[in-house]
């Protein structure tokens, strides 16, 4: 007998997901909230920091005042992470992928709060790191504790609401729920369950509206990307995904050692080892202390430099973005190699966007392409360097188009990403997480 649609179709408002996709918008509200305040803390320190280091610079007995205070971040930050200290060093998200992996189990209240302020001692003072690991991880708390505390810690649902968490918390660091979801999807699960990826994404999005309430609606990251590249240009973004894919390699050979360089010290207990980068950053933000942190107001002064100077002093501008490229590199793997809660994702798109800074130009002095796109370039090396380090182009490509705020330009973007993505895996990169959470879990 010929069934019907009504036969066929599910009855109204009998959902299987409906009660999980309410969890998850609320897990994604709560951490919304947690995450806006955090990053908020961030924005107003690192911007006191504009005005403290000048003042330093101009009053030098305040240099030592101020590295007392260090010291005493340093002491308090170790007292803060030393008791779960394998759960919050790093960003956090290799530890969730153990979770996930049933490698490893997660006190959700501890690891919250001390994420929070362990994040916050670490990256204001103006370490390179970023706020997005600690955003996923707190996220992936909030989402194991909603579990526990309304669902009797079902293991299907605390997976799935540990899941909704992470989705949240990148989402509500970047105002990027797409790009938030795909980053569960593609680095973290491996797999397309509508289950987990409807809840998640109700996440992203309930988080990313929370974040728009305190920050607007202005992408995080705004590039004002008005011209297209022309098709011409096109061959070139492969040799320069080449290119970008090999420094991809290296910056993921560094990082992998990192544990292993940090490991010959033995005079200082691992948990006090920030003391290295906290005071080795002070004359960094003395020279310069736009480029402190993690954060996106230095790419858009890179992007506001490039456009001033101009190609009338093109070998001066080099050599300015070469010094701004070895600082940020070195100090990035001494920030996030100390034993500190921080996260790498702006460090890497600050790096991409210095790598297309100092490219654009030289594209620009051959006549590859006009002056007016050298933002786009910018902008495709962020996405090409990031998403071969992390293994994840999808990711990469919509992480960057939220930030952006521009979905113009996405099959150079595209094309450039994918060439650096299988760049770095020939030479035998692999997914930074997965290697990270052998090394911590080994």
């Amino acid at each position: 007998m010929m069934k019907t649609a009504a036969d066929v179709l599910n009855k109204p408002f009998h959902s299987n997901f409906l009660k999980l996709i309410f969890a998850g918008s609320l897990v994604g509200i709560l951490t919304g909230l947690v995450v806006s305040l955090f990053r908020w803390i961030i924005d107003q320190t690192l911007s006191g920091l504009q005005i403290i280091y000048p003042a330093m610079a101009q009053h030098h007995w305040w240099i030592l005042a101020y590295a007392g205070l260090t010291i005493i971040i340093c002491l308090v930050l170790g007292y803060v992470i030393h008791p779960f200290q394998t759960d919050l060093v790093g960003s956090g998200v290799p530890q969730i992928e153990a979770i996930l992996a049933g490698q490893h189990t997660m006190n959700w209240a501890q690891v919250l709060w001390r994420k929070f302020i362990g994040g916050l001692l670490a990256i204001c003072p103006g370490l390179f790191l970023g706020r997005e690991g600690p955003c996923i991880q707190m996220g992936a708390a909030i989402g194991q504790g909603f579990s526990e505390h309304f669902f009797h810690n079902n293991r299907d649902i605390t997976r799935t609401l540990l899941s909704c968490g992470i989705a949240a918390g990148l989402s509500a660091a970047f105002s990027a729920p797409l790009a938030g979801t795909m980053f569960l999807l593609e680095e973290i699960v491996f797999h397309f369950q509508p289950q987990i990826w409807l809840t998640a994404l109700a996440a992203a999005i309930c988080s990313d509206a929370v974040t728009v309430c305190f920050f607007g609606t202005k992408p995080c990251l705004f590039l004002p990307i008005t011209n297209n590249l022309p098709v011409h240009s096109y061959p070139i973004m492969i040799i320069l995904g080449l290119i970008l894919g090999i420094c991809a390699y290296g910056y993921q050979y560094c990082l992998l050692n990192l544990r292993w360089w940090f490991s010959k010290i033995h005079q200082i207990p691992a948990q006090y080892h920030s003391i290295f980068p906290l005071l080795l950053i002070i004359p960094v933000g003395l020279w310069q202390p736009r480029i402190l942190g993690g954060s996106h107001l230095l790419i858009n002064y890179l992007v506001a430099k490039v456009t001033h100077v101009g190609m009338h002093n093109y070998p001066q501008l080099i050599m300015y973005l070469l010094i701004f490229l070895v600082i940020r590199f070195v100090w990035s793997m001494l920030s996030y190699g100390a034993t500190v809660p921080g996260g790498i994702f702006m460090p890497i798109l600050v790096l991409g966007a210095l790598l297309g800074c100092i490219s654009a130009p030289l594209m620009i002095q051959t006549n590859v392409i006009p002056a007016t796109d050298f933002i786009n370039i910018i902008a495709f090396s962020m996405a090409a360097y990031f998403g071969a380090i992390e293994h994840a182009p999808f990711t990469a490509i919509l992480l960057i188009t939220e930030m952006v705020g521009s979905i113009e330009q996405i099959l150079p973007m595209t094309i450039m990403t994918f060439v650096a993505y299988l760049v770095n895996d020939l030479l035998g990169g692999r997914p930074i997480y997965t290697a990270l959470r052998e090394e911590i879990f080994a």
